[in-house]
């Protein structure tokens, strides 16, 4: 007895070593264009996912994960890097040019694949920066998986992601409403506020509930597959969307509906320790993209590089007490095919504050891909027609330069709190906690894309950090647009004469914003339309244009023609198509004489030569 005691106890103590030198292997399942809006796990009335419920009852669930920008390129190269993309350049969709990382930085695979693990991706990847990809996965393609790793007992990283929920789904033709029944009953959708109760919005988000169920299955499978290859419980299973989505007013904006994901962690049996949770419990630890790197890697036991603008959240000394009080995450919306925006978001927690760096224009500014979905354009239709109440119109309107929301009272973000005065210490609070966060990251966007492109691919982070300065003063000028106009004024004159042309580009956004209040400006303006810079050009016939004081086309058209960066007349055709749809005026396209024939300006060409029909 003695012997079989002594044996046992021998046999442990090896199981005890062989388990401490084996590595978790971790796999992420991704489905493309959803919040937590369409799962019945987050509370919706629809969209059932039991394998994904499965995952979460042998795991954590996550109440508050995000991604940190509201589309794919710019959500996926965040995620995989661990870095802000408007710190490293990489913050436009639809890349006109490809950003380096900052010199000796690689994403995160990379540390797995040289400590390793076997790494594969099925099969998107979609990133806005350098890279090769032989360095970072050992397989990427629609056939790559665990399978393929050499021997059975090197780990693996692995991730997958499912398109079938994608915002394409919902490109149907109307005669699809008629011949193709949803199994979600459409009569007992509950619609989100800000859209219009109209047959075709009902089918359409009935629609997307049935494409989660297709996803859920498919998940299903891979979990079956690990469970087959006896891996299940020696393997952390990430489920979570890859950004918000997808009907209108979701994918592409920085609402919670386009930031908000769903987030479910398997936890293994075999590496339960490493993890301060009980299975089946959920967490209100906030989390985002630039945090999921680092947490791969400290789960499998390495160093997370002190370049990584993330946090780990799991793995060995994090407690479920640090995890909750996490409360913050931030937020950016940059440029989305051919349409330009601003946008910058910061939640803590039930608050939530965006702040509109253009402020003047709508959220619904056309993009051709958004306005391919038949509940896109009705919505706008019925904007155009006056028969939409005041939520549903705030999409097709221009926002005020701050909006501040409670998301406990407000989940829709409908009712904007900015200017309530029982709220002014908050709002205030987050304002400047929102402008040091932009100065610290050294935010590029306050260079116009075509600056950016010309002069900091090379090394973002680095062009950043040599122009802090510089950029800080920009914030400057720009915010000049919270400030009443008496108090602004006088800055804004400093900022429109000064040597500096993004001072003067950013004084022209300032006076956009605040509209007829800065037509004392309009001389000045005047004048810079002749400027040596040719954006500066553009923001001050935007600003014209805004209120009015003189037809801006001429001078925007001049600009198109000049001008020998594709960056550049995709911004101005960006100005002409605000100031065509939503102010009046007429645009005669073949008047343009481009000399850059290649850009995501085309786009635009084609929507401005059908007469706004797309």
């Amino acid at each position: 007895m003695k012997k079989l005691a002594l044996g046992l106890l021998v046999s442990s103590f090896f199981a005890g070593i062989l388990h401490a030198a084996k590595r978790p292997n971790v796999v992420f399942l991704v489905s493309e264009d959803n919040s937590v809006h369409y799962l019945r796990h987050y509370g919706a009335e629809f969209g059932a996912m039991p394998n994904v419920e499965k995952l979460a009852a042998s795991g954590l669930t996550f109440n508050h994960a995000f991604s940190n920008a509201p589309v794919c390129s710019v959500a996926r190269s965040t995620l995989a890097t661990g870095l802000l993309a408007p710190r490293a350049g990489f913050q436009y969709h639809r890349k006109s040019a490809l950003a380096n990382l900052p010199k000796g930085f690689k994403p995160w695979t990379f540390l797995l694949k040289k400590a390793g693990y076997h790494c594969t991706n099925n099969r998107k990847t979609d990133y806005n920066f350098y890279h090769n990809g032989k360095e970072i996965w050992n397989l990427s393609s629609n056939k790559a998986s665990w399978k393929s790793r050499p021997n059975k007992d090197m780990p693996f990283f692995h991730m997958q992601s499912f398109a079938q929920c994608h915002e394409s789904s919902l490109h149907f033709p109307a005669k699809l409403m008629k011949t193709e029944r949803t199994k979600t009953p459409q009569d007992k959708v509950k619609l989100h506020p800000y859209h219009p109760d109209t047959p075709t919005f009902r089918y359409t988000h009935a629609r997307y509930f049935d494409r989660m169920k297709v996803v859920d299955e498919l998940m299903g499978k891979v979990v079956a597959s690990l469970e087959a290859d006896g891996l299940l419980e020696d393997t952390f299973i990430f489920y979570f969307g890859d950004h918000g989505g997808v009907l209108p007013r979701g994918k592409g904006y920085a609402y919670e509906s386009g930031l908000h994901v769903p987030l479910v962690i398997r936890i293994p049996e075999n590496f339960k320790d490493l993890v301060d949770h009980e299975k089946g419990s959920r967490t209100d630890g906030f989390v985002s993209f630039i945090d999921f790197g680092p947490t791969v890697l400290h789960l499998a036991g390495l160093k997370v590089p002190q370049q990584m603008d993330g946090k780990a959240f799991l793995g060995k000394g994090i407690t479920a007490e640090q995890l909750a009080e996490r409360n913050e995450a931030f937020g950016y919306a940059d440029r989305f095919d051919e349409k330009y925006d601003f946008v910058r978001t910061l939640r803590r927690g039930k608050w939530k504050y965006v702040r509109n760096y253009q402020a003047f224009y709508p959220d619904g500014l056309q993009n051709n891909y958004r306005y391919r979905m038949l509940a896109f354009t009705e919505w706008r239709n019925l904007y155009k027609a006056g028969k939409l109440n005041a939520s549903q119109s705030q999409f097709f309107e221009s926002r005020p330069p701050e909006q501040l929301f409670d998301l406990s009272s407000d989940p829709h973000e409908v009712t904007d709190l900015s200017r309530d005065p029982e709220h002014r210490e908050t709002l205030v609070e987050l304002r400047n906690a929102l402008r040091q966060k932009v100065k610290r990251i050294h935010d590029l966007s306050f260079f116009p894309e075509s600056h950016m492109t010309a002069e900091a691919l090379g090394d973002g982070v680095a062009y950043g950090r040599r122009h802090a300065k510089e950029i800080n003063e920009l914030v400057t000028v720009a915010d000049l647009s919270l400030a009443p106009f008496n108090k602004a004024k006088a800055p804004l004159a400093d900022a429109l004469a000064s040597e500096n042309p993004w001072k003067r580009y950013w004084a022209c956004i300032s006076c956009s914003v605040h509209g007829e209040a800065a037509k004392s400006f309009i001389p000045t303006a005047k004048k810079l339309l002749q400027d040596d810079n040719l954006m500066v050009r553009v923001r001050a016939a935007e600003f014209l244009g805004t209120i009015n004081a003189m037809d801006p086309m001429p001078a925007l058209i001049g600009v198109l023609n000049e001008s020998e960066s594709s960056q550049e007349v995709l911004l101005t055709f960006n100005t002409i198509t605000y100031l065509r749809d939503h102010k009046g005026y007429a645009f005669d396209l073949s008047l343009v004489k481009l000399k850059v024939k290649r850009g995501e300006f085309t786009r635009r060409t084609a929507y401005l030569s059908n007469k706004g029909k797309l």
